[in-house]
């Protein structure tokens, strides 16, 4: 799901979307082995005025993406959905989020999850919140301060970056789980002294999608757009490479170009080549620390391939397929709309069970990918456990 833009656009099928601004970066002059560029040199600008891949993210509308990340968690039920259990299963569900965001930020990303184990009533009904409707901006906003206002006789709030709020299961109503983010132009949520900028609140899918639902909406609060599709098949553009797209697939975490944007890859860890000549990487698995870990081929203002080993082996988010990622990033592309497209080495792969064709996309030594519109080239010279080698080039 996606965080609520702050007017009057309802959702519909798909729940749009966050805000980001960027900076533009202009592409250099010719490379060559010899004459490394600067990592920002492949930054790309922001041009949606919206959730898109550009660099430099509004930190007024989007939290900062590094650090602790203190989160209170509340549990709510209603006048026509009262809870007759535990909270503990509830927080149980969400717990495993803290380690695998710090295992995906490299330890520069915690998140530090209280919970307030007691059910907050709600003021009105579950289905007066519009989540079967089509929820707003301002709707979502009501069922947040709603939910705050009912907890703030028992937490204090001033101590916390975000609130999760976690609906009872007899919330049927409460179906899905979008990202809240503040509107800096209005009065907002205040409690305790302090406003409320940034929540999640569950909804019935999180027995469906399991913690990972929380990496993918707190990484909208970072400012990251949805991968998958709004129109047509859901996952044709970035299948289950990055949680942000299919949240359920087989290597649902964040792709390099996320981890670089949000300041978790170092710009020393980049390597990049925003015109023409040739570079030759080694990159290290993006599962792992230290190393190179992408490989920047830019093509124009707003657009870049992106190399990238993945080597999950043994990893309990294994692929399906490993060896080098290659993907085409546009930051002019909404959120959406495919802002990142992954390349398919093998699109006539028949994918084991529990896989997607697209799956089955990494790229293995001897493969080659080119765009001929761009006279962009990406070479796989080498690769294995230990990471892959390629070989960037442009005319």
């Amino acid at each position: 799901m996606s965080a609520l833009p702050t007017r009057l656009r309802p959702l519909t099928a798909v729940f749009a979307l966050v805000s980001c601004l960027a900076t533009p970066t202009t592409a250099t002059a010719a490379t060559t082995p010899n004459s490394p560029a600067p990592a920002a040199d492949c930054a790309l600008p922001g041009k949606t005025g919206w959730t898109d891949e550009g660099h430099d993210t509004d930190r007024t509308q989007f939290q900062r993406s590094t650090g602790t990340h203190r989160v209170l968690t509340l549990f709510v039920d209603f006048p026509d959905a009262q809870a007759t259990d535990s909270t503990d299963a509830y927080a149980a569900q969400l717990a495993p989020a803290a380690d695998w965001m710090s295992r995906a930020g490299y330890g520069r990303s915690r998140l530090a999850i209280s919970s307030l184990h007691r059910w907050i009533r709600m003021p009105a009904d579950s289905t007066s919140y519009g989540f079967a409707r089509g929820l707003t901006f301002e709707t979502h906003e009501k069922y947040v301060r709603d939910a705050i206002t009912a907890a703030d006789p028992y937490a204090d709030l001033s101590g916390y970056d975000m609130v999760y709020v976690v609906p009872t299961k007899a919330a049927a109503a409460v179906s899905f789980s979008p990202t809240y983010l503040h509107d800096p132009t209005t009065a907002g949520v205040i409690a305790d002294g302090t406003r409320v900028k940034w929540a999640v609140t569950f909804g019935q899918d999180m027995w469906r999608w399991g913690y990972k639902v929380a990496a993918h909406e707190t990484g909208h609060t970072f400012g990251l757009p949805d991968l998958y599709s709004f129109t047509g098949s859901t996952h044709q553009y970035a299948g289950g490479w990055d949680v942000m797209g299919n949240i359920a697939g087989p290597a649902p975490q964040y792709l390099g170009w996320h981890s670089w944007k949000l300041g978790w890859t170092r710009d020393n860890q980049v390597s990049c080549l925003p015109g023409p000549g040739r570079r030759t990487v080694r990159l290290t698995p993006v599962e792992r620390p230290g190393g190179t870990r992408i490989a920047v081929l830019r093509t124009g203002e707003t657009t870049a391939y992106v190399a990238e080993s993945r080597r999950a082996e043994g990893n309990d988010q294994g692929a399906c397929s490993t060896g080098v990622l290659i993907y085409k990033v546009d930051s002019a592309a909404l959120t959406g709309e495919g802002p990142v497209r992954i390349m398919n080495a093998n699109p006539t792969a028949t994918p084991p069970t529990g896989c997607t064709q697209l799956d089955m996309a990494a790229y293995a030594p001897g493969q080659t990918f080119t765009d001929p519109d761009t006279g962009a080239r990406i070479d796989v010279l080498a690769g294995g456990r230990a990471g892959d080698v390629v070989r960037l080039s442009k005319a």
